[in-house]
């Protein structure tokens, strides 16, 4: 899942566009933001079965991004 900016909708569709091939569905709910205690971006949280596993804010370099993105994998097999 992926939360989009608080931006207008036509720009978050066009960013999503530029980035991914998927068909990804975009809609203006700001309540997201609140469940997961999210106050900005950028901001990263890594859910496995609706429980939070990893939560960050800020960028990250890419190594430190793969070591949780591999933490998480290993949760799941």
């Amino acid at each position: 899942m992926a939360i989009a900016g608080r931006g207008e909708l036509e720009a978050t569709r066009k960013g999503a566009k530029d980035l991914f091939t998927d068909n990804l569905l975009w809609g203006m709910d700001d309540s997201i933001w609140g469940l997961y205690g999210v106050p900005g971006q950028p901001a990263s949280i890594l859910v496995i079965d609706d429980v939070i596993v990893d939560l960050w804010f800020g960028e990250l370099p890419e190594a430190e991004m793969r070591k949780r993105l591999d933490a998480l994998v290993a949760l799941t097999n």
